[in-house]
């Protein structure tokens, strides 16, 4: 079952939250809630996120200990999005494992492009751990020599085309906006040009799809996205 990519957001002001999950909902994520540190690591614990928001200021356990322990469940990327503005609090952040640091108040698109761009590193230095992709049986994405093999045939891809696919199924299942794919394969710039991913979904199911009128690997969610539905 396809699902969007997942972020925690952990903060004790409902209203906050409220206006995180209207903003990243917005942009194309899935988000989950939690008011406090504990029930934060709960949801760590529970419900897999790519991705966490996290405040500092939380009664009875602050955001650097809980991003501390945060740090013991996930290698996910963690983003501190607090009003302690103090070059001390940003040193403290860093040294307790978060990726990056947003004071409040903030804009929203600069939350979305710092969270987008804290979920491409993170993907590139997974990339860097994993050499080739099975997906299915018939399909193997050499990442090292960017070579793609389909049902025992070699499939030439173009770099753009390589990225995108290897983005996809690195998240299969997950459902990628287009602007999540515009900004980590072409970076944030290009965010609001959807016609650029659909020329590639477009190449990309000629070539590695059985029937490219009924695709059974690169999905369409109307409205929201793309997913990689993984083979037998």
């Amino acid at each position: 079952m396809a699902r969007n990519i997942r972020v925690l957001v952990v903060d004790d002001q409902i209203e906050m939250l409220d206006m995180l999950k209207i903003i990243l909902t917005a942009a194309g994520f899935e988000v989950i809630s939690a008011l406090d540190g504990p029930s934060g690591l709960r949801s760590a614990y529970h419900h897999h996120p790519d991705a966490i928001l996290l405040d500092i200021m939380m009664p009875g356990m602050d955001g650097f200990e809980v991003c501390r322990r945060m740090r013991d469940l996930t290698e996910v990327p963690i983003i501190f999005v607090t009003a302690k503005a103090n070059i001390e609090d940003i040193v403290a952040g860093f040294a307790a494992g978060a990726d990056d640091y947003l004071v409040k108040p903030f804009h929203q698109a600069e939350l979305v492009t710092r969270l987008t761009a804290a979920l491409r590193r993170s993907v590139e230095r997974n990339e860097e751990k994993e050499q080739v992709i099975f997906p299915s049986s018939s399909m193997t994405l050499d990442c090292d020599r960017h070579e793609l093999e389909v049902g025992g045939r070699k499939v030439y891809l173009t770099p753009n085309e390589f990225k995108v696919l290897r983005l996809l199924m690195r998240h299969a299942r997950r459902v990628m906006s287009t602007d999540a794919i515009l900004s980590q394969v072409w970076e944030p710039e290009y965010i609001g040009e959807p016609d650029l991913v659909k020329q590639y979904i477009y190449r990309l199911r000629q070539k590695i799809e059985p029937d490219p009128g009924e695709p059974q690997y690169i999905r369409t969610v109307r409205g929201e996205g793309y997913y990689f539905e993984p083979g037998k």
